[in-house]
């Protein structure tokens, strides 16, 4: 039982594949201070509420096939006093989905049932419920921050919120604010939706995944599956799974199933079987060994087809029981003595006397709830025991003459196998709906954050059509500080991907971002930047210089030595410049001045055009335009760029006109 304990506690770092693992806690177990103190009441309402359980759970799941193995419960061993008592079970679900969906079903409705109870279910990927509402949760949750979070209750999903828990709590924490706080705890409607959507066609799902056959197979394999016709889900384990040692049992005779060889005669039966393993039998091709009394290929109708699929089924059924014979394990785990040792290890006696007055009503009681236990997981007693089960039954007198003379209803549809393409289709659109819905939702939240953080442009009317914002999101994303995993850019950019040369983009943009502002006038200039080989970038430096090293010349602290090597310098690179027309390509700050009309002109007062400062912000976002509009709609720079900034271009309204 400590093995089963320490994979139920999630302490193991490998989970088995294909298995789905729940535990439902009362509120019960959380209100004694001292554990230690309420253990035989503990036990027995831990005993009682198994019962009900099962009890309430079994008209869902009496004409259930399962996979592997069915949904059951059990009381684990206490492995220490910090143990919150509880059920828990566990179940192995393979290649069927189904099997696990349904046992959330069965928790949810469990839940309804029982008001008191909190239920934690998990499987290989975790809790699996919050990546089936992926798209609706809040961005706090992820795999990292929802360890002992994640419950149901009352027939919905609770999630412990980060607020009242920034760190991981304890079990008994979350279940005790759970209980107490059922109105936080309580997932929002989109949540709880997203479930629905997933388990809402249950039980009637269930049913539909049940595919009923006609089959012909021998007499022995006819008279098991009538009587446990559930034990079809070893058949198809045992030849799905089969290796060279399971395929030697066959390889000559088989001596449980099919003693008399060719000689044997196949009788008609209706098998019922998830669609899973009817898929697994059809799909795989086996030749059946050449003392099998299949009939010839011609045989009229589908004769040949039912005994081809019986066949694998009788194959199956030899395996198992063959295997299970050789392992000696028939029955472990399920017995009177092992249950009863279970119950002396956890302290169920309390250290009583065998044979006292006390003791024996203990014993009663437990004698009482095995057999009740029994009775309602009768399939998992079964399915643990098999060939015990397989012997009693063939010990019953039958023989072919009780398979005939019946008439047996056709065989289901199994088109489905061939056609799956559409409901996959069908699922992946609605997977695209969400995330179309996800991205909207999220882009419009942006959208809304950035208009309520936008304020006016002092050095440009571009408040109208919003062009400021290119600026400002180019000055954020260069100023940003980003983490290890690279550049931090909007939720709401364009998703597709851009081919960029990351280093020169910076080096680039640093180069047109490094213009000083008025606070900074009377700085040192550094000449130590890097600078763009672009003729264009060196060109705004330029006249940079030339109107920083200007006003230098007018202050009272004037240096010497370098200071007058940047000004020689600055006025030779302008002088040189000036022979081309480059400086003409840009707006300075004084044109949208005068464009505006908020300013005059002053022959003795105005400022050469040679000492006026480059608009950066207006070159920057004229620079876009341009290359947007040079683009002609097909993609190219300007939109990859700005859309990874989460921003769209305004259209050319002359364009339009």
């Amino acid at each position: 039982m400590a093995d089963a304990d320490s994979i139920f506690s999630q302490k193991n770092s490998r989970l088995p594949d294909d298995t789905v693992f729940f535990s439902i806690y009362p509120d019960s177990s959380l209100q004694s201070p001292n554990p230690n103190s309420t253990t035989t009441t503990t036990a027995a309402e831990l005993q009682s509420l198994h019962l009900q359980i099962l009890q309430a759970l079994s008209p869902y799941t009496a004409n259930y096939i399962w996979q592997h193995e069915p949904f059951t419960l059990s009381i684990p061993t206490p492995a220490s006093t910090n143990d919150v008592p509880h059920l828990h079970g566990k179940l192995r679900f393979g290649d069927n989905m189904e099997d696990e969906w349904f046992a959330v079903f069965l928790l949810f409705q469990a839940s309804r049932h029982f008001p008191n109870i909190s239920v934690r279910v998990w499987d290989t990927d975790g809790e699996f419920l919050l990546i089936e509402a992926a798209f609706h949760l809040p961005r706090w949750v992820n795999p990292d921050t929802s360890t002992n979070r994640v419950f149901i209750r009352r027939g919905s999903l609770h999630i412990v919120p980060l607020t009242d828990f920034p760190s991981a709590p304890t079990l008994r924490e979350s279940l005790k604010y759970v209980i107490e706080s059922e109105g936080k705890t309580k997932a929002d409607d989109s949540v709880q939706i997203a479930i629905q959507n997933r388990i809402g066609e249950y039980p009637e799902r269930a049913c539909r995944n049940m595919h009923r056959v006609r089959v012909r197979v021998p007499v022995k394999v006819a008279q098991v599956l009538r009587h446990e016709p559930s034990l079809i889900s070893l058949a198809v384990e045992g030849f799905y799974d089969r290796d060279v040692d399971s395929m030697k049992l066959i390889a000559t005779r088989m001596e449980r199933f099919l003693p008399n060889g060719s000689s044997e005669e196949l009788v008609e039966a209706n098998v019922v079987m998830s669609r899973a393993m009817y898929a697994q039998l059809v799909q795989q091709t086996f030749q059946a060994p050449k003392w099998y009394p299949m009939p010839a290929r011609g045989a009229g109708g589908a004769a040949y087809a039912e005994a081809e699929l019986g066949m694998k089924i009788a194959c199956g059924f030899e395996m198992v029981y063959r295997m299970r014979l050789r392992e000696g394990v028939e029955g472990k785990g399920s017995t009177w003595e092992v249950f009863r040792q279970s119950l002396e290890r956890s302290g169920y006696f309390e250290g009583l006397l065998p044979g006292s007055k006390e003791y024996q009503r203990l014993m009663e009681s437990a004698e009482e709830y095995y057999r009740n236990s029994a009775l309602q997981s009768r399939a998992s007693e079964m399915m643990s025991a098999p060939v015990r089960r397989i012997d009693e039954i063939l010990a019953l007198p039958h023989s072919a003459d009780d398979f005939r003379g019946g008439e047996l209803p056709p065989s289901d549809d199994d088109s489905w196998l061939y056609n799956g393409e559409d409901e996959l289709n069908a699922a992946l659109l609605e997977r695209q709906k969400e995330l179309e819905l996800y991205n909207l939702k999220h882009k419009k939240k942006q959208k809304s954050k950035e208009h309520q953080d936008a304020s006016p442009s002092s050095s440009s009317n571009l408040d109208d059509s919003g062009l400021g914002d290119i600026a400002k999101s180019m000055q954020a994303f260069v100023h940003k500080m980003s983490s290890y995993k690279g550049a931090e850019v909007p939720d709401s950019r364009n998703q597709k991907a851009v081919d960029l040369d990351a280093d020169r983009f910076m080096k680039d943009i640093e180069s047109i971002m490094k213009y000083s502002s008025s606070e900074n006038i009377n700085s040192d200039v550094d000449i130590d930047e890097g600078s763009s080989s672009d003729m264009e970038f060196e060109s705004k430096r330029a006249d940079d210089f030339d109107y920083e090293s200007d006003i230098s010349e007018h202050t009272e602290n004037n240096e010497e030595g370098a200071e007058s090597f940047m000004h020689s310098y600055s006025d030779a690179l302008s002088k040189e410049l000036k022979t081309t027309t480059l400086d003409k390509t840009f707006i300075r700050a004084n044109d949208q001045v005068f464009k505006n009309g908020e300013g005059t002109s002053n022959a003795s007062g105005q400022m050469d055009e040679e000492f006026t400062p480059v608009d950066v912000d207006v070159n920057l976002v004229k620079s876009f335009l341009d290359s947007f509009s040079s683009q002609e709609g097909l993609p190219g720079p300007a939109s990859n760029l700005l859309g990874l900034m989460g921003l769209q271009l305004p259209q050319d309204a002359k364009k339009e006109k």
